[in-house]
């Protein structure tokens, strides 16, 4: 596949990605590695009002995977894609650009901003316990715990 796509236009990224340029637009191909093989690529293509770039990019991901004899498979869809996918793959796509469009933006999690305030606010009053105060406490506890549970013991022992 890598020698499939140097015959095409665009660059390889020191990352390992490469660009692809098509006539409409530029898409981002990544691999996608389990324990370190190369199992498949990733087409990225960049969200656009327009849907020429994604059914340019359809035409000839599905031209190279028949010349590698691959499959293109569309994750959001669930399914390999055939020629008759093309439509169901750009209405997908143009729901995905109107949500990304139209959609509040969410600049940070719920939530997260009230808590990381809460963590800028929190100053620790002293320097705390010093460790070998809180190796005599752990041991004083386990100690207790011990004896608590020993008496309790020998007094089943005991039939009490």
């Amino acid at each position: 596949m890598d020698a499939l796509l140097a015959a095409r236009s665009g660059a390889v990224r020191p990352d390992g990605a490469r660009d692809w340029a098509l006539s409409q637009g530029n898409v981002e191909v990544t691999p996608l590695r389990d324990q370190g093989r190369v199992m498949a690529l990733e087409l990225r293509v960049p969200l656009l009002e327009h849907p020429d770039l994604i059914r340019e990019v359809l035409k000839e991901a599905a031209a190279l995977a028949r010349e590698a004899k691959l499959r293109l498979f569309d994750p959001q869809l669930g399914q390999v894609l055939a020629a008759s996918d093309t439509e169901r793959v750009v209405a997908q796509y143009a729901r995905t650009e109107q949500y990304a469009r139209t959609a509040p933006r969410m600049e940070i999690t719920p939530g997260l901003a009230e808590a990381m305030d809460a963590a800028a606010r929190y100053a620790p009053k002293g320097p705390g316990m010093s460790l070998p105060m809180k190796l005599i406490l752990f041991g004083v506890g386990g100690f207790a715990i011990l004896y608590f549970v020993m008496t309790s013991l020998v007094r089943q022992l005991n039939g009490e």
